[in-house]
């Protein structure tokens, strides 16, 4: 049985985590059930379905990373929280080379997980059209044009990428509508320019928040009201 250091106690439907929130703590499901699953486009897909005795939550202590997907009680549902001083105790035990090899595997799960996410918001439908923004970097708002736009995200051409992962705030220019639309955004995937072959290099990205006016907008333009 693994070490315990408290327990945590959720009723039906309570929220245990939510992705993309940090966390370095693993769970034990001592009773009840947890439903692990991802929203994409404001619809839920269900990853799994996981009961008594299951572990959950050890990509991100492993990988040092924030939460790939959300945590969901199900049923009035008891968890213990392994002790932390164990598992860095355990961890630390392995090889370097070991170590390694898991931290790489994580993240190479987390970026196919990503991939997915990526193809599953362009099954809402992309609009193959050319439309200037702006994007923030860490220091100033850099000009640049997308392609394949849909309600979940789009492809931004760009010699210059930011990483992986990486969040920042996006101004986007619609046609005919006055004044640009505020996107919080994501980037999800990067083609470098030596990578690019044929294609434009750039980036894939999702949109994480924007206002309901500001939906609204980008939805009639898609022709999605």
């Amino acid at each position: 049985m693994y070490p315990i250091a408290s327990e945590e106690t959720y009723g039906d439907g309570d929220i245990i985590f939510n992705e993309g929130s940090p966390g370095d703590w693993i769970y034990v499901i001592l009773s009840g059930e947890v439903e692990i699953f991802k929203t994409v486009n404001q619809k839920k897909y269900i990853i799994e379905i996981l009961r008594e005795g299951e572990v959950f939550g050890e990509l991100s202590f492993i990988g040092n990373i924030s939460r790939t997907a959300s945590a969901k009680a199900i049923g009035s549902t008891r968890l213990g929280v392994i002790d932390r001083d164990f598992l860095y105790n355990e961890f630390n035990k392995l090889s370097s080379p070991m170590r390694s090899i898991l931290v790489s595997v994580v993240k190479r799960f987390k970026k196919m997980l990503d991939r997915a996410t990526g193809f599953s918001q362009r099954t809402e439908g992309r609009k193959p059209k050319t439309i200037m923004l702006k994007y923030k970097d860490r220091d100033s708002f850099i000009k640049a044009y997308a392609d394949n736009i849909g309600t979940g995200g789009l492809f931004i051409r760009t010699k210059n990428p930011l990483k992986q992962g990486e969040s920042f705030l996006m101004k986007l220019f619609l046609p005919g509508i006055e004044g640009p639309l505020s996107i919080h955004s994501q980037v999800v995937w990067v083609r470098e320019e030596e990578a690019a072959g044929a294609k434009s290099a750039g980036m894939g990205v999702k949109f994480l928040k924007m206002n309901p006016r500001d939906r609204e907008l980008l939805n009639r333009f898609l022709g999605k009201t």
